[in-house]
């Protein structure tokens, strides 16, 4: 009972000499440190000088300071992750071409183009026959590599053929068979 008088009597005497300091003070000072007048609290600020450099020098040099990631270039080519970018590309290719041909042959009559058959066929038999083997062989390429290794990814989904070995050599095999029916579409 006796502590309790003689917190009361400090807290209403602080609260007479100093009204200011009962909000901030009554937060975590204990009431000693209260009635004592050791709660007010002080920190020094620290100052720097003021950085009169350009912030985009500043920003320059912090980043020349990062650590840099490793690039393509610094890992071996390997079959596996080439053959998967093939595949992607090859499938942009195909989709890509497909769309763009499409779409001519749409707006080709408001446009006054000739994109119907015999106007194709007598444009190709206007070639020499090195410009027709080279440019269906450029045309089938990305077909038939696509197909293939659409193939070699479905055996991959069944979970065969997932080891590095045979990986490797269906990754060979898929670029062989692509190229060889390639040009043999070409030459038909």
């Amino acid at each position: 009972m006796f502590s309790q008088k003689v917190v009361q009597q400090s807290m209403r005497r602080l609260a007479v000499q100093q009204p200011f300091a009962m909000r901030s003070s009554m937060m975590g000072a204990s009431p000693v440190a209260i009635a004592l007048g050791k709660n007010i609290q002080t920190r020094h600020q620290v100052t720097s000088a003021p950085n009169t450099e350009d912030p985009s020098q500043l920003l320059v040099k912090q980043r020349l300071q990062r650590p840099v990631a490793p690039h393509l270039t610094i890992y071996k080519p390997q079959i596996g992750w080439i053959g998967s970018s093939l595949h992607r590309i090859s499938g942009v290719a195909l989709s890509g071409s497909l769309y763009l041909w499409a779409t001519a042959y749409l707006v080709a009559p408001t446009l006054g183009w000739h994109l119907e058959s015999a106007s194709m066929v007598a444009a190709m038999g206007a070639l020499p026959l090195v410009a027709k083997v080279l440019l269906k062989t450029t045309l089938a390429l990305p077909f038939t590599y696509h197909a293939m290794n659409g193939i070699r990814h479905l055996m991959w989904d069944l979970g065969r053929g997932l080891t590095n070995p045979v990986i490797i050599k269906t990754g060979w095999t898929v670029i062989g068979l692509s190229v060889a029916s390639a040009v043999g579409l070409a030459l038909i």
